[in-house]
């Protein structure tokens, strides 16, 4: 009896020992991270919702409300068109080339080509399904975004080839570098938490290029009509906000603390950048403005998107304060003084922005927000800083260089603006054949009372 107590005392303990050193070790660890989790799930199901949404209708009405009454729908049809294109490119393509195994961490292969292998099982505590859908999220509004930079005069043709080129060659790779585990940029140390330099200063980027390819409007700057709808451009502006949170406490990709910490420095930072733009203005010429305070706005989200789940809630003050200030000088000063025409502002607010922002976020990271950052420089750590310079070169290098590459193959293709014929009728009638405000359009009053006779 003593002996089958003793050894049963024996087999408890071991028993429990061996509950606490598998309960312990890493292994267990990483297997109950890739059981799928029902809230992480329905988060990231909601964020890729209202990522999709800052595309159309957000950035659609925040840009067409920016644009001559003649050239709404063409403007409101880059985002929508977006939506489907750079949707069905991802799919087929664009995410196996950006998450993809690995070829010399420059690339994905096709090994997920049309998502083969990427179903309902886990990525993490998410399934791959979701993962790959969020992403893709992502790569359909940077493209969007580079619309806003020659808007009322580009060739819808043009508009679709280079999309679909810039993505496969820009966007694609560039992913891959910074947030495939495999990727040079994310081996190097480089962080962007949701795409201070894959979405926006790729996008802000080329779309400098762009525009200086493309040329200006004509009768720029003299001629160049103001505004149609700030209304349409503030409910564009708002929806963008509230799409941020998917954007940013989204890529924790988990609800979480850091999603919390991503959501509450993504809504302090664009406060933030408002009241400096508005107040700027207010200073510098007398009154502050709707636009101008909707335009901060944006600037803060930009600016904070890299480092919104490795920062502190103080230090996005600071991010988002000085993102305003930085692209307000951008869009007020550098625009005037160098004479080009990117018509919304797109590298004066993505490009500065997201620039400042990926090098705040190596001054302002810190590894007691997110272990899984580094300290910045402010924390004494002056090498995050140098990664991200690295990063931002590397981004800046391949949207230069792509876009000028990209936009020269396209033009011997189809041509990339409209006639100037076509530049006067506006857009909307020359290449959809349609107007967004009946009332509005040549000869409709004489249609209507022919009509009723």
């Amino acid at each position: 009896m003593y002996r089958f107590h003793t050894i049963s005392s024996f087999h408890r303990i071991g028993l429990w020992l061996t509950v606490f050193l598998v309960l312990a070790s890493p292994a267990w660890s990483d297997d109950a991270v890739s059981e799928i989790s029902a809230g992480d799930t329905a988060w990231l199901l909601t964020a890729t919702s209202l990522v999709l949404m800052m595309t159309a209708p957000g950035l659609a009405l925040f840009y067409g409300g920016l644009v001559s009454q003649r050239n709404v729908l063409a403007t409101l049809m880059f985002s929508f068109f977006c939506m489907c294109l750079i949707g069905v490119q991802w799919v087929l393509w664009g995410y196996s080339l950006a998450f993809g195994d690995d070829i010399g961490g420059i690339i994905g292969n096709l090994k997920h080509f049309a998502f083969m292998g990427v179903g309902p099982e886990a990525s993490g505590s998410i399934p791959a399904l979701v993962f790959a859908m969020f992403q893709g999220a992502f790569a359909i509004i940077t493209v969007a975004l580079i619309s806003g930079c020659f808007v009322e005069r580009i060739s819808f043709p043009a508009f679709v080839l280079f999309s679909v080129l810039w993505s496969t060659l820009v966007y694609d790779p560039l992913a891959h570098w910074v947030w495939s585990s495999d990727g040079w940029l994310f081996q190097l140390g480089t962080l962007d938490f949701a795409g201070g330099t894959v979405v926006h200063i790729s996008s802000g980027v080329s779309a400098l290029v762009a525009c200086l390819i493309i040329g200006r409007r004509l009768g720029y700057p003299r001629m160049v009509v103001p505004p149609h709808s700030l209304p349409l451009t503030v409910v564009g502006a708002a929806l963008l906000w509230i799409g941020w949170f998917g954007f940013n406490a989204g890529s924790s990709l988990a609800a979480n603390g850091i999603a919390a910490v991503a959501f509450a420095t993504t809504n302090t930072a664009a406060a933030v950048a408002g009241l400096t733009w508005a107040f700027l203005e207010w200073i510098l010429r007398g009154k502050p403005t709707m636009l101008g305070a909707a335009t901060g706005v944006v600037a803060g989200l930009v600016g904070i998107t890299p480092g919104a789940g490795f920062v502190s809630v103080p230090s996005s003050l600071a991010i988002g304060f000085t993102t305003a200030v930085f692209c307000y000088i951008g869009v007020n000063v550098l625009k005037n003084k160098f004479g080009y025409d990117d018509s919304l502002d797109v590298f004066g607010v993505h490009g500065i922005g997201g620039t400042w922002g990926a090098l705040a976020t190596g001054i302002f990271c810190s590894a007691a927000v997110n272990s899984a950052a580094a300290d910045g420089l402010i924390y004494g750590n002056p090498a995050q800083l140098g990664k991200q310079l690295i990063g931002v070169l590397a981004g800046y290098a391949l949207a230069v260089v792509g876009t000028f590459v990209i936009l020269n193959v396209v033009k011997l293709i189809t041509p990339l603006r409209v006639t100037p014929d076509e530049e006067v009728s506006g857009l909307d009638l020359a290449l959809h054949g349609e107007v967004a405000y009946n009332f509005l359009a040549p000869g409709m009053s004489q249609i209507a009372r022919t009509e009723e006779n």
